[in-house]
C-alpha cells in the first residue's frame, strides 16, 4: 500500500505540476499532478515506467521521452490531468535485463529477448497507480497509452477507465520504428 510522503511544486515546459511523492515501502513513485483531480471523472492519465535510455540518456530506439512529453502536453490543453512515474525500468525487469537482452533483440521483439534470457518478458505491476488513483478520488480517467494492457490492468485494480487517447509517435529513424514495430506485435495498438 502506498502512503504520501512529501509533496511540491514543479514548474515545467508545460506549466504547472503538482509533484506528490509515494512510497510503498519498497519503491517510490511519484504522481505528477495539474489542477483539481480529486473527485472528478474523464481525468487525463499516463501511467508511465522509468526508462533511463530514454529519459537521461536520450536514445534514438526509445519513444519514452516523446510519450512522456506528449502526455503532459495533453494535460495542459485541458487543463488537469496525472502523470504517474513509476519505477519499473526494463518493464520492471530493471537495467541489466535491459543490457544482457541487447544482443538477443537484433533477432526479436525486447519482451522475447527478456524471457531468451531467463527474465519475464514484462514483469510490470500497475497495483501502486490504481492505489494512487484511488487516494486522489478520481472517479475515472481517459488513459493517454497505446497499450492496452495497462488498461486492462488498471480496470482489475477496480479503477474506471472510460476510454484511451493513443498518442502517436512518428518514427523518424529505424531503430525507433523497430522498437514500435516489437510493441504492435506485443500488442500495443500503434498507428505510423
Amino acid at each position: 500500500m502506498v502512503t504520501k510522503i512529501a509533496e511540491g511544486i514543479i514548474h515545467t515546459k508545460y506549466g504547472l505540476f503538482k509533484e506528490h511523492l509515494y512510497y510503498d515501502g519498497i519503491k517510490e513513485t511519484i504522481a505528477l499532478v495539474m489542477g483539481d483531480v480529486i473527485g472528478k471523472e474523464n481525468v487525463l492519465c499516463r501511467v508511465h515506467s522509468s526508462c533511463l535510455s530514454g529519459h537521461v540518456f536520450n536514445s534514438i530506439e526509445c519513444d519514452c521521452r516523446e510519450q512522456f512529453a506528449i502526455s503532459q502536453q495533453e494535460i495542459e490543453k485541458v487543463g488537469n490531468g496525472i502523470i504517474i512515474w513509476m519505477d519499473q525500468e526494463g518493464k520492471s525487469n530493471g537495467h541489466y535485463a535491459l543490457l544482457k537482452s541487447s544482443e538477443k533483440r537484433k533477432k526479436m521483439t525486447q519482451s522475447e529477448a527478456y524471457k531468451a534470457i531467463g527474465f519475464k518478458s514484462d514483469a510490470r505491476d500497475f497495483t501502486r497507480a490504481a492505489e494512487i488513483i484511488s487516494e486522489l478520488q478520481i472517479k475515472s480517467i481517459i488513459m493517454l497509452t497505446n497499450n492496452p494492457n495497462k488498461i486492462n490492468s488498471l480496470t482489475k485494480h477496480g479503477i474506471i477507465v472510460k476510454g484511451h487517447k493513443e498518442i502517436l509517435i512518428r518514427p523518424d529513424n529505424e531503430e525507433l520504428r523497430k522498437t514500435l514495430e516489437d510493441k504492435k506485435k506485443d500488442g500495443h495498438v500503434i498507428d505510423f
